[in-house]
């Protein structure tokens, strides 16, 4: 028998979002609007190259990037997606005895990632409002510690991390522990006194920032994220990265997305406007749900999960469901969002279901 890793053999595959034809699909935080109109015409420019290899280092999108930010072009890492950046901040911190602390439930990559790195993943219970119990990940921490993650707003709750309590928590972490903080929802976050990552950034030298182009540009796609991390990290993720991950479309999509900030900001209004109308829908209805910072909102349905879901897809909408847990649905279109919340009227009515906790 071929020799393979006994460790990957266990692992189970990351699960997409469902898509099926005529439904209205509400499970993989995607954005309800296609990518900017400037984006869509200046890719057909590149049609004639793609024969061709991008340019590695992405010089010219790492330059924008670092005069939008204010931070050095140096303390830019590019990946395929923030997901593929968070393989390489674990690939390059942690590997067999080392131990990497997420809260849980959060990106449920994570636990992925860290065990295909042959490390140990180390998940914190969240609270019972859906938040990061940092004080119980600051105590988790041991000398075999090495990346703690922390995604702000967290996917699937929606719920922040705030900016005090981040400040305790980064004041209680040993400082050759890397703390990354996820921003893949931090155009959707409106919430007062959360925690921006940049400015923590600043003040911690062991603090990097995730974000992405996937999610508020609408370039889920074509793949781009990016790191903001100290020189010597931003270093290493350049060594572990995927070589030419970042593609010619996907770089040129994100420059061009970048001088679009004001039809950007249109579209966040409105996903966030829609956000606040679903949610105070849903409790009318006696759902419960917390406050969410994300393009998406998490339905609180315990043991009652899989009946809940199996429902919506009998009414034609698809959300995600983390079974025993809750379901994430991601806000759409104010067409999809009212197909979605007719069925959850049609549900509260059901004798069978009990909306009460």
């Amino acid at each position: 028998m071929i020799r393979q890793r006994s460790a990957v053999a266990q692992l189970p595959g990351y699960v997409q979002g469902r898509s099926d034809a005529g439904a209205i699909k509400l499970s993989s935080n995607e954005s309800p609007f296609p990518p900017l109109p400037a984006v869509t015409d200046a890719l057909g420019g590149l049609m004639d190259s793609l024969h061709l290899y991008p340019e590695i280092a992405a010089t010219e999108l790492i330059a924008r990037l670092a005069a939008r930010l204010a931070v050095n072009p140096e303390e830019i890492a590019l990946g395929s997606g923030s997901a593929e950046v968070v393989t390489q901040l674990i690939a390059a911190a942690a590997g067999e005895g080392d131990e990497v602390i997420f809260a849980w439930r959060s990106f449920e990559a994570y636990p992925r990632l860290v065990q295909i790195a042959g490390a140990t993943p180390v998940p914190i219970a969240l609270t019972s409002e859906g938040r990061h119990d940092l004080p119980a990940m600051a105590a988790a921490v041991t000398d075999r510690t090495k990346l703690i993650l922390v995604c702000s707003p967290n996917n699937p709750t929606g719920t922040c991390v705030m900016k005090d309590e981040l400040d305790s928590f980064l004041q209680t972490v040993p400082r050759e522990v890397l703390v990354v903080i996820d921003e893949a929802y931090v155009h959707f976050n409106n919430g007062e006194g959360t925690a921006d990552g940049l400015d923590f950034f600043r003040r911690y030298e062991n603090v990097a920032v995730l974000h992405t182009f996937s999610k508020a540009y609408g370039l889920a796609g074509l793949r781009v994220g990016y790191a903001i991390a100290p020189e010597q990290i931003t270093a290493n993720l350049r060594r572990v990265a995927l070589p030419f991950g970042v593609t010619a479309l996907a770089q040129k999509a994100a420059l061009v997305s970048l001088d679009a900030e004001a039809e950007l900001r249109e579209r966040v209004d409105y996903v966030i406007s829609e956000r606040s109308r679903v949610a105070d829908a849903l409790r009318d209805g006696g759902w419960s749900t917390f406050d969410s910072f994300g393009n998406f909102i998490w339905l609180r349905t315990g043991e009652r999960t899989a009946f809940v879901h199996q429902q919506l897809w009998e009414r034609g909408v698809l959300a995600r469901a983390f079974i025993g847990e809750g379901i994430r649905v991601t806000v759409g279109n104010s067409e999809m969002n009212d197909v979605f919340l007719t069925a959850m009227r049609t549900l509260s009515s059901l004798r069978e279901y009990d909306t009460t906790e």
